[in-house]
This record gives C-alpha cells, sequence and structure tokens, in this order.
C-alpha cells in the first residue's frame, strides 16, 4: 500500500490554497498602491502566485486521475466512483462524477482563465483578479479536507477507504485491506455525453467569474460604466458555453433516461438555466449601459446576479438541501455551511460595493419611449429575468422549508406533484412574449422605425401569419396556448430572417444577434412540436393487462395502455410498424455492433467471456470460437426490428441494467428521421443475470418422424445425424458426435433445435440446446439402436420477452438545429465584441503615448513609429 501520490495529491491541494490566499493578498495590495513602482512589485508577486497556484491544481488534477487510472482503490474516491472494467473515457467521467472531483474541475478551469487575464486585462488586472483569487480561496477550501479542531474545512478527494469508513469490519481485521474492485461509475453515467458534457458546464459556471469580476472591479475603482466594453466578449463567450452545456445535460437526458424526452424541469436543472437566462438579459442590458442609466444599472444588477444564482445553484444541488427532489443533487458531505458562507460572502461584497458606488451613475436626460429602441431592449430583459423569478421561486421550496426550520416553524411547502405541467404553464407565455420581442427589438435596433413607419413589420408579421396557419391546420394544432407559441416563434423566425437579409448585405459580421433570435425560434418550434406533439406510437390492443405496478396502473391506467408485450420472435403490429423482438444481445469491447446474449459465456464478476461461436459485424469476423473477449459491465441491449409501410427494415437497441441498488436502468434507442424521431425503450424485462427457472424434466422417447409436444407446441424429430462440430464444445479428433433436428411448429413460424450426445473417451455427454423463444431446454440423453428411440429430456420456463414503450418526436432536429444557429449567432457576437474591444485598447494605448512622449524632445519620431499595424488585445 503506498500513500506517496495521495500524500503528494494533497500537499498539492494545500499549495493550492496558500497560493490562492497569497494571490489575493498581492493584487489587493497592487489595487491600493499609489506609487508605480510599488504597483509593479506586488504585481508581479500576485502574478508568480496565481501561476503557482494554477500548477498546483494541475498537480491535484493528475494525481487524482492517476489513482483512478490505475486502480488504487484504497482510496476513497477511487473505490466510490470507478473500476476495473471501465474503459478510458468512461474513467475520466469517474474524475468530476463525485463532488470533490467537479469543485476540482470548476478550479482548472478558473485557473486557466486567470492564466488568460493577467495578459489581456491590463489596467484592470489588480481589481479584476483580486475578485479572481478570492473565489480560488473558497473553491480550494472545499477539497481541503483539513481539520481544526472540531471544524472540518473542505473534503479531501484524496482520503484513504479506511479513514472514510473507519467502522468497517474489514479494516478491524486487516487495516490494510484493499478492494479488489470498486463500486463503478454510476451506470446512468456511462454515457458519451458525461465525458464532454460537465467539462463544458464548468467552463460555463468559470466564464460567469469574468464579467462578475470586471464589474466589481469597475465599481471598486469608481468606474461603473467602463468595465462593460472588456466584459461583453466574455459575457457572450459565457453564455453560449453555458448553453451549449446545458443543451448537452439535455441531450444525454434524451438518450439515457427514459422519461421521454431533453428537460424535465428538474431542480437542478433549473439552477443552472436561470443564470443563463439571467446573463442573456445582461448582454442585452450591456448594449444600452452608455446610453441608458436604467441600463447601465440593469447591466450591474444582472452581471452580479447571473454569478451569484451560480453559487446558489451550487448550493442548491451539494448541500443535500433538495433531498429526492432532484435526481442530480449529491449527499452533503458537510460542506453546507462552506458553500453558504461562499454564497454569503460574495453577495455582501457585491452588494454593499453596489449600494456604496449606485451615487456614480448619472441619470438620463431623455425618458425612454416606444420607439426608443433601449425600451424593448429593457422589456426584452424584464420578461427573461420574470421567467428566471418564476423558476427559481419554485425551485427554492426546499429551501424555504429549511429557513422556516431554523427560525423554530414548520413550512412544509410541497414541490408541485407534476412538475413539467405547471413550469410549462408560465414558461409557454413568457417565451412567448420573448419570441414576439425578439422580432420586434431587432426591428427598432436596426431600422430605426419611427412613429410613421411601424408598417415595416406587416410583411415578417403576415409572412409569419400565413406559415403559422399552415403548420395549425396541417399539424393538427388544437390547443390555443400552443397556437399562440407557434405563431410568435414563427413571426421571430420571420422578422429576424428579414433584418438578416438586410444587415448581411453590408456586413455580415453585425448580424450576430439575428442569428442568434433565429436560432432562439427554431428551437421553441422544435420544442413545441417534440414535446406538445409527441405520439405513442405503442398502444396495447390486447385487452389485457400487462402489469398492476404502480409505473403502469396510475394515471388512468396509462401504462398498460401505452405499453406493448413482446415475445420474442412474435411479429406484433404498432401503427405503421410490424416489430419483433429479436432477443438479448451484449456489447464487446473491440468490435461494433452487437451480438448475441448466448454467443459469449460471461466469466462472471470478471467483465470478461469466451466465445461459443465466430463474432462477427458485417460480414467481418473479430473473434473466433473459443477467444476470450473484453465486456462492458452490466448492460443488456434488446434488439427491435421494425419494418415500416415501405418495407424497410432497420432495429433498435434500447438498454437495460439491473443494478443491485437502483433497480431496473432502462435507456432508450432512437432512430433518427428528418421530420421525427423514433424513441423506444424497455419498460420490463425478466432479470438478465438471474437463473432461468426450469420446470421439472419430462421424458420422452420417439422415433424418426414422430410427433410430440414441447411446452404445448407440436415438435417433429426430422433426423439424427453424425456431426463433427457442436456449439460451445471444443471437439477432439477422437469424439464421437451426433445430432438430433427437431422441428417445432411456434404460431406462424417454425423454431429448429438441435440438442447432441457426445461420447468422449468412454463417458457420454448431452450438451443441451435452449430455445428463449419457446422457453424449452431439451437433452439427448439416451440413443437405443434396438428400438430406434431417442430418449430426450425436457424442462420448460417462462418464454423470453419484453414491455417496451415507443414514440415519435415530430420536428424535433428543428431543437438542434436551433441550438445550432444560436451558437454561431453567439459566435459571431462575440468575435465582433472582441474585436472591437481590441481596437479601443489599441486606440487607448496610443493615445497614452502620444500623451507621454508627444512634447518631449524626438516626441514626433517615437509617436510615428507606433503607427504600424497593432497587434489586436
Amino acid at each position: 500500500m503506498d500513500f506517496t501520490v495521495g500524500n503528494l495529491g494533497h500537499l498539492f491541494v494545500i499549495l493550492s490554497f496558500v497560493t490562492a490566499l497569497a494571490a489575493t493578498f498581492a493584487y489587493l495590495k497592487t489595487t491600493l498602491a499609489t506609487q508605480p513602482a510599488d504597483e509593479a512589485h506586488w504585481k508581479g508577486l500576485a502574478r508568480q502566485a496565481f501561476y503557482i497556484h494554477g500548477a498546483a491544481i494541475i498537480g491535484v488534477v493528475a494525481s487524482l486521475f492517476f489513482i483512478i487510472y490505475n486502480h488504487r482503490f484504497e482510496y476513497q474516491y477511487a473505490w466510490s466512483h470507478s473500476s476495473r472494467a471501465l474503459p478510458v473515457h468512461f474513467m475520466i467521467s469517474c474524475f468530476w462524477e463525485g463532488q470533490e472531483g467537479s469543485f476540482l474541475l470548476w478550479l482548472f478551469w478558473n485557473a486557466v482563465l486567470g492564466a488568460i487575464l493577467t495578459r489581456s486585462a491590463r489596467k484592470w488586472e489588480g481589481p479584476l483578479m483580486t475578485v479572481f483569487a478570492l473565489v480560488q480561496v473558497f473553491l480550494a477550501s472545499m477539497i481541503l479536507g483539513v481539520a481544526v479542531g472540531d471544524l472540518k474545512i473542505g473534503s479531501s478527494p484524496f482520503m484513504l477507504l479506511k479513514e472514510a469508513m473507519p467502522d468497517a469490519p474489514v479494516f478491524t481485521m486487516d487495516p490494510n485491506f484493499i478492494p479488489a474492485d470498486g463500486k463503478g461509475l454510476n451506470p446512468l453515467l456511462q454515457n458519451y455525453w458525461m465525458v464532454i458534457h460537465p467539462p463544458t458546464l464548468f467552463l460555463g459556471f468559470a466564464l460567469t467569474l469574468v464579467p462578475f469580476a470586471y464589474c466589481i472591479a469597475g465599481l471598486w475603482q469608481n468606474k461603473p460604466l467602463d468595465w462593460v466594453r472588456p466584459a461583453q466578449p466574455w459575457m457572450l463567450v459565457g453564455a453560449v458555453v453555458l448553453g451549449v452545456g446545458i443543451i448537452m445535460g439535455g441531450y444525454w437526458a434524451y438518450e439515457t433516461l427514459n422519461f421521454g424526452g431533453y428537460w424535465n424541469w428538474d431542480p437542478v436543472e433549473n439552477a443552472v438555466f436561470v443564470p443563463w437566462l439571467i446573463m442573456i438579459a445582461a448582454i442585452h442590458m450591456m448594449l444600452i449601459a452608455k446610453r441608458s442609466s436604467a441600463g447601465a444599472k440593469a447591466a450591474i444588477i444582472l452581471t452580479v446576479a447571473q454569478f451569484l444564482l451560480i453559487l446558489y445553484s451550487t448550493f442548491l444541488a451539494r448541500s443535500g438541501i433538495l433531498g429526492n427532489a432532484s435526481v442530480h443533487s449529491f449527499t452533503d458531505l458537510g460542506l453546507s455551511g462552506q458553500l453558504l458562507l461562499y454564497l454569503v460572502a460574495f453577495m455582501v461584497i457585491a452588494i454593499g460595493l453596489m449600494a456604496a458606488k449606485w451615487h456614480l451613475i448619472a441619470s438620463d436626460e431623455k425618458e425612454l419611449s416606444t420607439y426608443n429602441k433601449e425600451t424593448w431592449l429593457l422589456i426584452g430583459a424584464l420578461v427573461l429575468c420574470l421567467a428566471g423569478f418564476q423558476i427559481i421561486f419554485t425551485t427554492s421550496f426546499p429551501v424555504f422549508n429549511k429557513i422556516a426550520e431554523v427560525f423554530g416553524k414548520t413550512a412544509n411547502i410541497a414541490m408541485p406533484a407534476d412538475q413539467v405541467a405547471h413550469y410549462n404553464k408560465f414558461q409557454i407565455w413568457f417565451f412567448s412574449l420573448i419570441a414576439l420581442l425578439t422580432g420586434v427589438g431587432q426591428y427598432m435596433w436596426w431600422r430605426k422605425i419611427g412613429k410613421g413607419t411601424m408598417d415595416a413589420l406587416t410583411t415578417p408579421a403576415v409572412l409569419a401569419l400565413l406559415a403559422s396557419a399552415a403548420l395549425i391546420y396541417f399539424g393538427d394544432v388544437k390547443n390555443p396556448i400552443f397556437m399562440v407559441l407557434l405563431t410568435t416563434s414563427m413571426f421571430a423566425l420571420m422578422a429576424n430572417g428579414s433584418i438578416l437579409l438586410g444587415i448581411a448585405q453590408g456586413n455580415y459580421r453585425v448580424s450576430g444577434g439575428a442569428v442568434t433570435h433565429m436560432g432562439v425560434a427554431l428551437m421553441l418550434l422544435g420544442i413545441l412540436f417534440s414535446s406538445g406533439y409527441s405520439k405513442v406510437v405503442s398502444i396495447n390492443n390486447s385487452g389485457l393487462e400487462i402489469s398492476r405496478q404502480a409505473e403502469f396502473t396510475k394515471d388512468d391506467n396509462k401504462g398498460n395502455k401505452e405499453n406493448v408485450l413482446m415475445w420474442l420472435n412474435q411479429p406484433e403490429r404498432m401503427g405503421e410498424y410490424q416489430i419483433t423482438y429479436r432477443g438479448q444481445r451484449i456489447e464487446v469491447r473491440d468490435m461494433p455492433g452487437y451480438q448475441p446474449r448466448k454467443a459469449v459465456e460471461v466469466i462472471e464478476g470478471d467483465f470478461h467471456g469466451v466465445a461459443q461461436q465466430d463474432l462477427a459485424y458485417n460480414g467481418k469476423t473479430y473473434h473466433q470460437k473459443g477467444d476470450t473477449v473484453t465486456l462492458y459491465p452490466e448492460n443488456t441491449y434488446y434488439e427491435v426490428e421494425y419494418r415500416d409501410a415501405k418495407g424497410k427494415v432497420f432495429s433498435l437497441y434500447p438498454r437495460a441494467q439491473v443494478n443491485d441498488k437502483m433497480g431496473l436502468l432502462a435507456s432508450p434507442d432512437i432512430k433518427h428521421k428528418a421530420g421525427r424521431d423514433l424513441y423506444t425503450f424497455v419498460s420490463s424485462v425478466p432479470d438478465p443475470t438471474a437463473e432461468v427457472q426450469w420446470k421439472k424434466t419430462e421424458k420422452y422417447s420417439v422415433a424418426i418422424r414422430d410427433t410430440f409436444f414441447l411446452n404445448d407446441y407440436v415438435a417433429i424429430l426430422d433426423d439424427v445425424k453424425k456431426v463433427d462440430d457442436i456449439p460451445g464444445m471444443t471437439m477432439k479428433p477422437t469424439d464421437i458426435a451426433v445430432q438430433a433436428t427437431i422441428r417445432v411448429l411456434y404460431k406462424d413460424h417454425v423454431v429448429m433445435m438441435h440438442p447432441a450426445f457426445v461420447v468422449r473417451d468412454k463417458a457420454f455427454a448431452s450438451p443441451p440446446d435452449i430455445s428463449d423463444e419457446i422457453g424449452v431446454r431439451i437433452q439427448l440423453a439416451m440413443i437405443d439402436p434396438k428400438t430406434g428411440l431417442f430418449t430426450f429430456n425436457v424442462n420448460t420456463s417462462q418464454r423470453d420477452y419484453i414491455v417496451m414503450k415507443a414514440s415519435e418526436k415530430p420536428l424535433i432536429n428543428l431543437l438542434w438545429i436551433g441550438t445550432l444557429v444560436l451558437v454561431v449567432g453567439f459566435t459571431m457576437s462575440s468575435v465582433r465584441r472582441y474585436r472591437e474591444n481590441g481596437k479601443v485598447l489599441v486606440k487607448e494605448g496610443k493615445e497614452a503615448i502620444r500623451d507621454e512622449v508627444g512634447s518631449s524632445p524626438g516626441g514626433k519620431a517615437k509617436v510615428s513609429a507606433y503607427k504600424r499595424p497593432a497587434k489586436t488585445v
């Protein structure tokens, strides 16, 4: 048992915490310095401390991944989140599955951004990096894992398993005990989206800090408006990264969870979505901050709010306060007090500074009016804020209950029974209004419409009404609320499309806003049709009740009506499809596709198996019979064959895992089409890991061409002949084997069975043939050459089946296309603001040089030297 890497990792954690404190102090001294020499001295020390802090964070990351990758299960983190069976990309997911790893990921991104800002922030570096370094102090404390008396600060990712479980009997008997394997990664997280979604999301978290730090620096330095220009590109980048991270999470849910969608209004989902809404509102307020005092004040408030809401979402997810209200929430590791202190500290700093510097923002001389473009941006930001407030208010019900409890009161405010219906009831109106405002607001911004020219919006409005009417008629849209959202979304698409055509002809670089709004409109249309008009195609017309379990009988027996029972190889009609369940499949690691479960004899607990036949895919053989193959853990796939009305055949492979702690975990498989997705998952399956329960053995003695019954089906012994190869057995040259051919008449097709009889070194073996399709195991037990009779031992069991649900998601591709368009629009806007910021910095630099050297001897020559093309920062 070697503790070197753990001790080294913990040393790096302590170093990161200490250097973050040192950087905070040094940058504070830099900001407060009155002499240039003192400022330069402290800035040099501050940078060194921050760079060492970043290097220490990299050291922590490397140490923790070393522990996970090398299966060092003496460490609690590796044992809790990984196992030997996981491939490398899922080991990466193990890194941030736990709380400590996710905090470390956040620290890493902040360190990267901070290093960039030390070279690009220029005059803002001192106050800006003071805020940055202080945030790193709080984050580093979350993984510090030290105790001061009875006070525990942070939770270390390098804690030993015996330290985490000191009372476990196994450590009493053997203090040096190391588990042979870990608990493994949560089965639901074994998805490629979980490799890229958390890093993207936490980069979005980190990016919210940059505009917040600029805002605090601006207020601190009595420059309540100057911070907007350098912060604006960062806010745009943060919005696109955080938005992409949220969408990635939605797509993970769509591919992995079986609730049939991509957004379930889960409290943790909501807590991250709200800061993104506020970021969008802040971006719009930044556009008018220098033109309107209302815009400047709103920009400050919203920039502070978007970061504080990120801290609040972290508190909700990681303090344990949500309990069972969210599938995403963590259990409390004793960090709730630190998280609350983190939130309150920055709330006090930000609010106190805003209150002290509020008077520096001058009031407007002109009033806002209907025909003023700033008015429409303010209205849009207000609607976004109201939408966010409604979401966060309901999400915070558990917090309200906890606050009441702290004051000795009881407030049992329950979360909505149907949270999807509750949030949709409000949000559909907010986003209808937002869609409308994106169209009107863009016209106001670019066309400079006056009192007599509102008819410029007539053409987009008429086109939107015509297109909406067609979609309402042909799409059979009958819900009035859906009609409103459809019409406003189409208006947003038409109006912004018209604007895009106009401004792109002049300078396409300034069309980012119109492109972004078109992406929003497409997303709203995709959400409307895919969620509002999802169609269940697996309608149970048998009249039989599939199950009496609660999930099948609730909501007026909905589960029994919308699920179908499929027997192995028995075709059923489902809407326009003929579907057939083709059996259980497993996934072999080093080959594509899926293999029949019987094709590999699984070695229990080893994640390996022995091939019982040649394993091939698309005509290429990857493994031969008898080879040992590596398997993915736990997963069983169920092949469902579809034949559509045109005779086209395709198969889907929904996944199910039977987990000891979490029960049946079903994940869908999806057939993507241009106009809709076919979404299929299994609702109930026999436990693939359980042993088959065979009934009492029955004996049949029959001659060739005789008829007998197998599990109530007619069977005919067609032939018995000598063979050289038996499936599942390695034959020797001296072996003698015969194989029977039995034809079973099963409903509308024939099932062939081939039990065998093998003689080896005067010993006999009767390898059975098993048919899951008819639930039969049959052995050729005896051959009587005198009578010509063959004796078969027969056992029967439950036939193989699945219960499955399938639905169609119309126009869901509009959601993903809209997301891509949104990202393109945000990227265009980010690049534009970055370039504008760089030009202003170069101009300010030249002016500063002129002021410094313009009056000195040779000053003109020095100035001219700076007229060469300057590097943009």
